[in-house]
């Protein structure tokens, strides 16, 4: 296997790898306010929290699937942008001691997402009709 073969084959496999983990993970977050599963904590309906908990687990799913991405994607990462300057960095500037390292890292794997696309192993490949035979 060539540098050439990691970058033209893998890196788009790779790509569609970060997007499905990505989205799985942000769909957990928002199935926890809005489902309340797997840990039962539901925050007020209608609250900030809950609103972030619906975009969380609607983004989130269209996000893994690969489905509507780059728009999942641009609101997906807008509110985890909002989500860190609302909650996060008024109590420290320091990401590790405010607890906000993941909406930071959720914001920027969305936004890269937004600008990079889905990649083959998406539904959104597969409406344009470029998926690869892999």
């Amino acid at each position: 296997m060539t540098l050439q073969d990691l970058e033209t084959i893998w890196a788009p496999r790779m790509r569609s790898v970060l997007r499905i983990a990505a989205g799985l993970t942000f769909l957990c977050y928002g199935s926890e306010k809005i489902l309340g599963f797997p840990a039962g904590r539901t925050p007020e309906i209608f609250s900030m929290s809950w609103n972030a908990g619906l975009i969380e687990l609607v983004t989130g799913a269209l996000i893994a699937l690969g489905l509507f991405t780059r728009p999942a994607a641009f609101l997906a990462s807008g509110t985890m942008a909002a989500a860190y300057f609302i909650a996060h960095a008024p109590r420290s500037f320091f990401p590790s001691i405010n607890d906000g390292a993941g909406a930071i890292l959720f914001c920027f794997v969305f936004l890269y997402l937004l600008f990079a696309g889905p990649g083959p192993w998406s539904v959104d490949a597969i409406r344009r009709g470029n998926s690869r035979k892999v």
